[in-house]
Parts: structure tokens; C-alpha cells; sequence
């Protein structure tokens, strides 16, 4: 496995990395920070602060419409991110682009806009039994409303989606598909390439959450083609408070405004409003400025140091993670894919995860436990919660052999 590891580390310099991120150099109880919970948020690069920063220093100023001058660096400075997005995941327009503040903001919007317009009485809306709570409950409200059905792709033990039973379940009552890219609990990477034309094939359309698979896997939209893309900025380096909507032209004209407010509009009469062209349609208000400037310079940062080094490196680090993990005495995995990206979730005995997390951050080693925000996925494997290990490219093997060696350590004094 060393021999290995030298070689990707040739291509990606990880302890050069490392220096980049300001929060990784710190203690924690004395021990060095072993960070492995990037699943809930990643740590930024200086670039990143530093560009969030400058914004306020330098040009603090409303975008569009202003014709002073900091009106005008800050609405380039906003667009010009816009641009870095629209590029990262190759949409054809950057009016594909809409920002908001997260994934849960981009999937409300599409399920409130949707069931406003497209879902009514004996439609249905298929999720899956592994989806995060944002892409569960605003697909709940939103049959609550209108009276359709929401229905659950069924997974194995192994926490992949049973792809036939989803395609007998897509009959002609199926008015929307949403399903995430990566489980943020489990780590499975699903077929969504197969998802999505299967869906296709009648004319359903097709949501993809990408917030757990954004800053581990190359995304081409034109190539993937689903209808909407949602993902978040601060799992992919970037300010809280910041997300993405892709969308085609074509649904985002056919869809609603969301919210009504500043800048959505082009004319207002007491009368009567005229929407404003898109993006702007769906970005009600002054937006996250300084935010979302910042999350174009975490994805520049990203391409600069190459998402398919990244890719190759944290797969390297998942799989010398699930090999050494492996042989803990009593260790049971929550999902073990075959194809999987980023998270680790397991149990050790009958350790509870919260006993566990607490005896791995004495030891200076941050992971996330409980239930990920996926209650009725720990519903169906019977358990409480799970401690997750979710890696990043600025993590290491000498990190994965603290994680492992303080399992077992904690496992020692627990059972």
C-alpha cells in the first residue's frame, strides 16, 4: 500500500496541500486535528478566506443595477463565479446557474415550484430509501399539498438501490424522480447516468443531489444531462450560506418564480409584475455576495489542483481505509457498495456511536455521529446511528492509521 501511495502522492502532494488549509495545522486536546468529517462541512483554503474577505475590505457593494464603480467589481467579481460554476460542471449556459443558499434551498425550490405547477392528485414522486432529509421532506410537503404519492427506491443490505424495482416502479402517475448522487451516510455511489435514461425514456425528469459527490467526481452535465443538479458550496470548499440550482433553460422558464423580492423582477406595477430574465427569475433579494464570490475561487482552487488527481487520491484513501477498518474485531460496516466515494459509516460491538465520537475527538480525530440527517435509512437497518468517516484529498494514510488505531483504542476501553 506504501508503494502505491507514493506514486499518487507524486501526482498530488498532499502534505503541500495540507498548507493551504490554515485550520488543518491546529491541536485539538493536545493531538494534532485529524479531520474526517467532511461530509457535514470541508475546511477552506486561505484563497478562500482571503477572497471572502477582500470582498468586504475592498468592494463591499450591491450587485446589478449600481453604476458606481464597487457596484461594478462586485456584480463582475458575482457573474464571473457564476461563469467558474457554469464551467466546473459544463453547463451550456450560465443562466443555468441559479445560487441559493445550499442543496436543501435548491430542492425546496424545485419542489415548491413543481408542486405549484406540474404535480396534482394521484401523481407520484419517487425518491430513495437513502436520501438525506432535504431530499425527503420538501418532496413530502410538496404531496401534502397537491395529494400525490411520494414512493421509495428499495435498497440491499449492501446499501444499493434495486435498479429494476425502480423501473417497474416508473409508470405514467411519475411526475418527478429525485435521487442523490453519493449517500452522505453510506458513501454508495449510484448508476445515476442509468437513473436518468431510464426516466427519460418517459419523459419524467430527473433531480440529482449532488452535495456528497460535487468535490469528488467530475460532473458534466451535457453529458450526465439531468434535468436539475443541486449541490452546496460548503461541502465543496466554499462559505456556508452558498449552493447551486443547475437546471435546463427549458425547465427554468417553465417553472415559477420561487421567492418575489429585488432583482426578480424587470417591472412592477400594482397591477402587474414582469419577471426578470434568468438567472435573476430565482435569485430573490441581495444575494450571499462575499459568499458566493468566494465559492467561484474554492472551484477554481479545485480545477487548479485537478479534480481527477483529487478523485484518484481520495480513492486511494477510501480503499486503504476499508481495508484496515476491515480488520477491527466486531467492526460492521453500514453500507458497503461496491462502488463507493467519501463516507465510511460503521458500528463497532454494541458500542454506541456517540461513545465512540467522543473517544475519538480526546484523541484528536473529528468524525460525525448519530443519524446523518437519514432517519429512515438507520430505521431500516435497526439502528440507532453510525460513526462516519468521510475523507477529503487533504486527508492521509498516517491519518487513516490514527482513525483506525483510536477505534481500536476506544473499542478497548468501552467493551
Amino acid at each position: 500500500m506504501e508503494h502505491i501511495a507514493n506514486i499518487v502522492t507524486e501526482t498530488l502532494d498532499v502534505m503541500q496541500v495540507r498548507k493551504d488549509f490554515p485550520i488543518l495545522q491546529q491541536q485539538v486536546h493536545g493531538k494534532p486535528l485529524v479531520y474526517l468529517d467532511n461530509g457535514a462541512t470541508t475546511q477552506k483554503p486561505q484563497v478562500v478566506i482571503d477572497a471572502e474577505a477582500r470582498y468586504y475590505e475592498e468592494y463591499n457593494s450591491n450587485v446589478h443595477r449600481g453604476v458606481h464603480h464597487l457596484s461594478q467589481v462586485a456584480t463582475h467579481a458575482y457573474e464571473h463565479a457564476r461563469q467558474i460554476v457554469a464551467g466546473y460542471i459544463n453547463a451550456a449556459h450560465s443562466h443555468e446557474v441559479i445560487f441559493t443558499k445550499g442543496t436543501t434551498d435548491s430542492i425546496n425550490l424545485v419542489a415548491n415550484t413543481m408542486s405549484r405547477r406540474f404535480l396534482k392528485a394521484g401523481d407520484s414522486v419517487i425518491i430513495s430509501a437513502m436520501e438525506h432529509h432535504s431530499n425527503i421532506v420538501p418532496w413530502q410537503m410538496a404531496c401534502e399539498e397537491t395529494g400525490a404519492t411520494l414512493k421509495v427506491i428499495p435498497i440491499n443490505e449492501r446499501g444499493e438501490l434495486l435498479m429494476d424495482t425502480y423501473e417497474a416502479m416508473l409508470d405514467d402517475s411519475v411526475k418527478m424522480v429525485a435521487v442523490t448522487y453519493v449517500s452522505n451516510t453510506m458513501g454508495t455511489v449510484n448508476p445515476v447516468q442509468d437513473i436518468i435514461t431510464l426516466a427519460h425514456a418517459r419523459n419524467i425528469p430527473v433531480l440529482i443531489d449532488a452535495a456528497q459527490a460535487i468535490q469528488h467526481i467530475s460532473i458534466d452535465v451535457q453529458a450526465l444531462q439531468p434535468d436539475f443538479l443541486a449541490f452546496s458550496g460548503h461541502k465543496i470548499y466554499g462559505p456556508t450560506g452558498t449552493g447551486v440550482l443547475y437546471s435546463t433553460t427549458e425547465w427554468l422558464n417553465k417553472l415559477p418564480p420561487y421567492q418575489g423580492g429585488g432583482d426578480m423582477i424587470k417591472t412592477v406595477t400594482f397591477a402587474k409584475t414582469t419577471y426578470n430574465e434568468l438567472p435573476y427569475k430565482f435569485e430573490a433579494g441581495t444575494p450571499n455576495i462575499a459568499g458566493v464570490i468566494a465559492l467561484g475561487t474554492a472551484i477554481a482552487y479545485l480545477q487548479q489542483t485537478g479534480i481527477s488527481r483529487i478523485q484518484q487520491w481520495e480513492d486511494e484513501l477510501v480503499e486503504y481505509a476499508m481495508q484496515e477498518l476491515r480488520k477491527i474485531d466486531g467492526i460492521r460496516f453500514i453500507g458497503d457498495a461496491a462502488n463507493r466515494s467519501g463516507a465510511i459509516s460503521f458500528l463497532v460491538h454494541n458500542i454506541h456511536p456517540f461513545d465512540m465520537g467522543e473517544l475519538l475527538d480526546q484523541q484528536g480525530i473529528a468524525v460525525r455521529t448519530g443519524h446523518h440527517c437519514t432517519e429512515p435509512l438507520m430505521d431500516l437497518f435497526k439502528i440507532p446511528g453510525t460513526v462516519r468517516a468521510s475523507l477529503s484529498f487533504y486527508n492521509t494514510m498516517e491519518e487513516i492509521d490514527k482513525l483506525v488505531a483510536g477505534v481500536k483504542r476506544a473499542a478497548s476501553m468501552l467493551l
